[in-house]
């Protein structure tokens, strides 16, 4: 009787331990691990959100939505695109700029070697209300930021009503 219960407890044993393996065949093929090596990485947070890192990934993903897409991984080009609303931008040479910025009181605004006669510029604040506006007189003008608050700001130039630079600007 001892032989017969312990034959049927080693098969019912190895039966088990098959069926073990078996699941953890399963499990193994259904989970996503790593797929590099990575030599550095980090988390890194701030007011405007958090963001998780590595140095070292090679491979790299992308998942694209209605608002928008992200490229997950490294070894990503960093771009800088301009957008303008106008159509025909091949004639505009800009040869603007403004400074010192960030800002404590004074901007200057500098028109380059460009006739100045039908350039004017907008001041707004950061939630689109207009601050200021007035005509550029010469190839410098001064723009006086001592009364508005420590914030952040946007000037737009337009030459003849058409918007041709906008330059975001920080009031210390």
């Amino acid at each position: 009787m001892k032989n017969k219960n312990s034959k049927a407890l080693k098969t019912k044993g190895i039966k088990m331990y098959i069926s073990l393996l078996f699941l953890c065949f399963l499990l193994l093929q259904t989970t996503n691990a790593q797929k590099a090596i990575t030599t550095a990485g980090s988390d890194a947070s701030g007011t405007a959100g958090s963001i998780s890192y590595t140095v070292g990934q090679v491979t790299y993903s992308t998942s694209s939505g209605s608002n928008g897409s992200v490229t997950q991984g490294v070894q990503q080009p960093y771009e800088i695109s301009v957008s303008t609303a106008l159509k025909d931008t091949e004639d505009i040479t800009l040869g603007f700029s403004a400074y010192p910025n960030p800002t404590s009181d004074i901007l200057k605004l500098k028109t380059g070697e460009r006739d100045f006669n039908d350039i004017s510029y907008k001041l707004f604040d950061v939630n689109g209300k207009l601050i200021k506006a007035d005509k550029i007189t010469g190839s410098e003008t001064s723009v006086n930021m001592q009364n508005l608050l420590p914030s952040v700001y946007f000037i737009k130039m337009i030459e003849n009503g058409k918007e041709i630079k906008i330059f975001k600007i920080i009031k210390k």
